[in-house]
């Protein structure tokens, strides 16, 4: 065998062993993301699961509010049914306004609002917003990384040539990256 041959055999063998290292890569970043995306449904099934108790705990005491239960109920339905990351956030923009109007329509009943039940309710309901949003940001940046990977050269040949395709970003609603204003001022007490 001649040293060029050699050469020639060396240099595929590092060309393979580089694609394969690279494909391994990918495939590790994209299961990332697959399981970041489990954990935010997760979050989100959890979320699911709170409402039905917390329309019930509401209708309790405000049973003139049908079309806010079932607004409520529709909504949630709705973000169960979607499916991937844009789908998903824009339900789960209509399911956080429906609660959002739900709670309204529970403070205005003190006695339910000091009830250990729906005191249990809203904080397993917060602790699960915390958590969604935690899973909503380790998605975000596992896609962030994984897309990265799999865009910049010379992976993106090795991407294109194993059909690795970008995933999309979970944004959450505009509303919900919103700060909420709070008042405990009176109408009566504001200045003109």
């Amino acid at each position: 065998m001649g040293v060029g041959l050699i050469i020639l055999i060396a240099l595929l063998a590092i060309a393979a062993l580089a694609v394969l290292l690279i494909f391994n890569r990918m495939v590790s970043r994209r299961n990332a993301v697959d399981n970041s995306w489990a954990q935010i449904d997760a979050a989100l099934q959890r979320r699911h699961d709170l409402v039905p108790s917390l329309v019930e705990a509401v209708k309790g005491y405000a049973k003139h509010e049908r079309e806010t239960f079932e607004s409520t109920t529709r909504a949630r339905a709705g973000a169960e049914k979607a499916s991937g990351p844009p789908q998903q956030a824009a339900a789960e923009g209509t399911l956080e306004a429906a609660i959002g109007r739900l709670m309204v329509v529970a403070e205005q009943y003190p006695e339910l609002r000091a009830s250990e039940n729906f005191i249990k309710l809203q904080q397993q309901l917060a602790e699960t917003e915390d958590q969604i949003q935690i899973t909503r940001r380790v998605y975000n940046d596992t896609v962030q990384t994984y897309n990265t990977l799999i865009q910049i050269f010379p992976n993106s040949v090795i991407a294109g040539a194993f059909k690795f395709e970008p995933r999309e970003f979970y944004d959450a609603p505009k509303e919900s990256e919103a700060t909420p204003e709070v008042s405990f001022e009176k109408e009566a007490e504001k200045p003109a």
